[in-house]
């Protein structure tokens, strides 16, 4: 849900607005409205040095990732940085890393250049000089064996330097006054020799390693470096809340507005009473575009990243996220489709949290998705790309428990129509209770049209289900409630006509409907890739010898494959279902901007 919030007015005389800011900070409960962009040439300064410690540091712990495990082993933290401050220590990693950028370029460059040198061997341009000065000039060219003629050695001073990936390189010498007129085109002499190529690589291949070595101990200064980022952005939170300020009484005078959980009502007010402001407080309405803060179950709340890949419901909006998140995680485990891959999602996050945990947050979430797999996965009976009921002996009666693959088909879509369902449902109730009973009415008319039509279908479809007549009755009596409640215009013509009109919207509750298909798809779609990698993994099993190594390798390698491509879909699309079904359906309107206290930076634990 969304934490409701109160909103503050302070009037400060100008002296006192950054003393009172530092306070406000160091509460870290009360959000200042705030420009969240530069304003001027402090706030650009303040924004600069961020984007440079953010670059730094990102690119040091590239390096770190990109060495070696045995140099990281043999790391050990030095004191050559520990006397200078802050800003001394990010001029020095900018300038060890403009420096690695700088020769990593010379290195490849070099390399081309001798890939290219060393064709024509050791050609020093003193040797080059020494034949001028005897009143020669030297021509090199470049031709394919085959178009080679021997008989050019004939006409001209001709020595063959090298031969080499079918082709010939040679040099003709002419005296310096003779204009050379040959039948191919002259090739470009070699800028250095291979030789001196050859030592300059050796030196900059050196440098590198020192290079390298400057920046792996500045790695052990990264917490320092993040420390100063924070205190940097924390500068300028203050300065952006101060800048944001309007002014009065010729810049005597600043008003500032603010917004903070009720629930903090005593911890602020307490610091505003001893400070001497002069403030008002007053309940924050949808007018004022307070910020959101979201406070919802332990289970509920580990849903709320992925809700905020989408937007953040607008204050005095229905939090939808503990009412999606169940749905999520059933969902994700069709998709998923096998016990095998749910029970390694379960295992591996439960021992990735002794591991990792300040990821708990998510570790938690990936337990419960895995969880969810295998309650799905269960329905058709499939672990690792097989059918529990193929492989251990079970009664007959006990093996159609399980679903068959028309019967996950149904299942994904019923799923879908129950939550669609549900989210009419809930919106209906949502808008009877916040803005009246006439504003329900329509999408419980939908709900009642939508079972009765679900009800119809199965009909046809089985001889054992019978519509019974009430909810025929119902039906019609939802068809009135949809013509009479989908426009809340006083006048009785264009509320019938709007009525009329809303019923297209049928169109668009089978495309929805549709939408769930998805579901059994990739569920299947992920047991025939376990099933083929089971199938492979038997065949090698009969190679003689190493047959056994081959099938362990492949069923590894194989579903642990199927387990990154399906947990891949499985994460994708029933966000997917969430965001355009289910918060269409909800009538989900959402952009509400995060709730940040100032100086404080939120974060999932």
């Amino acid at each position: 849900m969304i934490t409701k919030m109160e909103k503050y007015s302070f009037i400060l005389f100008h002296t006192d607005l950054a003393p009172f800011l530092e306070k406000v900070q160091s509460l870290g409960m009360v959000d200042i409205t705030r420009e969240n962009r530069a304003v001027d040439e402090k706030s650009k300064e303040y924004f600069g040095i961020n984007s440079r410690y953010q670059r730094i540091i990102k690119r040091i712990n590239a390096h770190y990732e990109s060495t070696s495990e045995e140099v990281r082993n043999e790391m050990f933290k030095s004191d050559k940085f520990t006397t200078l401050n802050e800003r001394e220590l990010l001029n020095i990693a900018e300038e060890a890393i403009s420096s690695r950028e700088q020769l990593l370029q010379e290195a490849d460059s070099l390399k081309r250049e001798y890939d290219e040198s060393t064709l024509w061997g050791a050609f020093h341009k003193e040797d080059v000089a020494k034949i001028e000065q005897l009143g020669y000039k030297i021509h090199l060219f470049s031709v394919s064996e085959k178009k080679f003629n021997p008989d050019w050695e004939k006409s001209y001073i001709l020595q063959v330097l090298n031969s080499v990936n079918g082709r010939v390189l040679f040099a003709i010498l002419t005296n310096k006054e003779e204009d050379l007129r040959f039948e191919i085109t002259e090739s470009k002499q070699p800028q250095r020799s291979c030789d001196l190529l050859e030592k300059r690589i050796f030196e900059v291949a050196e440098e590198i390693k020192s290079n390298s070595k400057i920046i792996l101990d500045l790695y052990f200064e990264i917490s320092r470096m993040e420390r100063e980022r924070e205190r940097v952005m924390s500068e300028l939170d203050l300065y952006l809340a101060g800048q944001s300020s309007v002014r009065e009484a010729e810049g005597s005078i600043v008003l500032l507005s603010g917004f903070a959980p009720v629930e903090n009502r005593e911890s602020v007010t307490k610091l505003l009473d001893g400070e001497g402001v002069y403030y008002i407080t007053e309940d924050a309405v949808k007018e004022d575009n307070p910020p959101v803060k979201l406070k919802n179950s332990f289970f509920a709340s580990l849903y709320e990243p992925i809700g905020d890949l989408y937007m953040l419901p607008k204050y005095g909006e229905l939090d939808l996220t503990p009412y999606f998140a169940p749905f999520y995680m059933l969902f994700f485990g069709l998709c998923l489709g096998d016990m095998g891959y749910g029970l390694i999602l379960l295992l591996g996050a439960t021992l990735a949290k002794f591991k990792f945990p300040k990821f708990k947050g998510y570790l938690t979430l990936v337990q419960f998705l895995g969880f969810g797999a295998i309650l799905m996965g269960a329905l058709p009976g499939v672990f690792f790309g097989t059918s529990l009921k193929e492989i251990i002996p079970m009664h007959d009666s006990v093996k159609e428990l399980f679903f068959s693959d028309l019967k996950m088909f149904w299942f994904a879509i019923v799923f879908g129509l129950f939550q669609i369902v549900f989210a009419r449902m809930l919106n209906a109730i949502y808008s009877i209770i916040n803005r009246g009973w006439q504003y329900g009415m329509s999408n419980i008319g939908w709900t009642l049209l939508i079972v009765w039509a679900s009800f119809k279908y199965a009909s046809t479809m089985s001889e054992t289900i019978v519509v019974p007549q009430i909810l025929n009755w119902l039906a019609i009596a939802g068809a009135f409630l949809i013509l009479g409640f989908s426009s809340d215009s006083k006048n009785p013509l264009k509320r019938f006509f709007g009525g009329v009109v809303s019923f297209w919207d049928v169109t668009s509750l089978f495309g929805d409907m549709l939408s769930y298909i998805r579901l059994f798809g990739l569920g299947t779609a992920g047991a025939i890739l376990g099933m083929v990698v089971n199938s492979v993994a038997m065949s090698l099993s009969g190679i003689q010898y190493v047959g056994w190594f081959f099938a362990g390798l492949m069923l590894l390698v194989g579903h642990l494959m199927v387990l990154m491509l399906s947990s891949l879909g499985a994460f994708v699309h029933p966000m997917r279902l969430t965001f355009v079904e289910f918060y269409k359906n909800a009538s989900f309107s959402g952009g509400g901007r995060p709730f940040r206290p100032l100086g404080k930076d939120m974060k999932l634990s």
